[in-house]
């Protein structure tokens, strides 16, 4: 069965010493739950051209944290719809109703795993007074692999260090009141519009 939701979040590069700063302060934000470490291992699948990513769309298999199973990722404005179908087991092929899909882009093509990612996620979830959660944040320490290009080429390995915040049952004026402390901590706002899209950045011509 597929489940469907709406992603929106924001992104955040930060140094390996950068230490994130009280959120209880926040307007709206009457407690801060956590943290809760997860250790996610995650296979991204696409196109020998990389034409899924080049769109804004993902497709992955992760294992790990309260979310594991396939993701697909569909650009939805500013936010990014997401579609989520439970793993199969004894098989690394995504499935149809997914692939059913993006069908139109892949033109007949079968995706294949072009990166695989490991991710420590910190999630701290900030609560307001009745202790509904407004929005989680996520500090993530992400080891990307990305696959040979070409024949007989050798996998690159890029790690680096980032901050998600994203909406679950608050107002976006929550992300931008978060935004302004972290900011203000020295993290930066990311231009990348994706983990795929950074790792894959000298495949794609571009910065990520």
């Amino acid at each position: 069965m597929v489940a469907e939701q709406l992603e929106i979040e924001r992104k955040f590069d930060v140094d390996e010493g950068f230490a994130v700063p009280a959120l209880d302060g926040v307007p709206g934000v009457a407690a801060v739950a956590g943290p809760v470490v997860h250790e996610l291992a995650a296979v991204y699948h696409d196109t020998a051209d990389l034409r899924l990513v080049r769109t804004r769309v993902t497709l992955r298999r992760r294992t790990g944290g309260p979310d594991e199973g396939w993701h697909l990722k569909l650009p939805a404005g500013a936010a990014r719809r997401e579609l989520h179908a439970p793993l199969t087991d004894g098989t690394d092929v995504a499935p149809a109703e997914l692939l059913d899909v993006i069908g139109g882009l892949l033109a007949g093509e079968v995706p294949a795993p072009v990166v695989t990612m490991r991710t420590r996620r910190v999630v701290t979830a900030l609560r307001d007074a009745p202790g509904r959660v407004l929005a989680e944040l996520a500090d993530d320490t992400v080891t990307a692999t990305v696959a040979a290009g070409t024949a007989g080429g050798a996998p690159e390995v890029r790690s680096w260090r980032e901050l998600e915040v994203e909406l679950v049952d608050g107002p976006e004026a929550v992300l931008a009141a978060v935004g302004e402390v972290l900011v203000a901590a020295g993290a930066r706002p990311s231009p990348r519009a994706s983990k795929l899209a950074f790792a894959l950045s000298s495949r794609l011509g571009r910065s990520g």
